[in-house]
């Protein structure tokens, strides 16, 4: 159960930011990538400086912020 919430959470947070990034989502598959890989980012670079996301909510908030790091760090590479 805790396999499901975790990549509903990350589909979520990819959608967010690709939405918040480029106008519009990745696909559900993307999305989920997306989110997941920018959720252990957000952990990773939030933890570096401090900072603890608690609960869904801020796990969200924490995806959500790495996957925009994430597409904008993706973004550079492709020019």
């Amino acid at each position: 159960m805790n396999l499901l919430i975790f990549l509903l959470i990350g589909a979520v947070a990819g959608w967010i930011a690709g939405n918040l990034t480029k106008g519009g989502g990745f696909g559900l598959l993307g999305n989920m990538v997306i989110g997941v890989v920018g959720a252990f980012i957000g952990k990773f670079v939030f933890g570096f400086f401090g900072f603890a996301f608690a609960g869904m909510i801020g796990t969200l908030m924490a995806a959500v912020l790495g996957a925009v790091i994430l597409i904008f760090i993706v973004g550079l590479i492709k020019r």
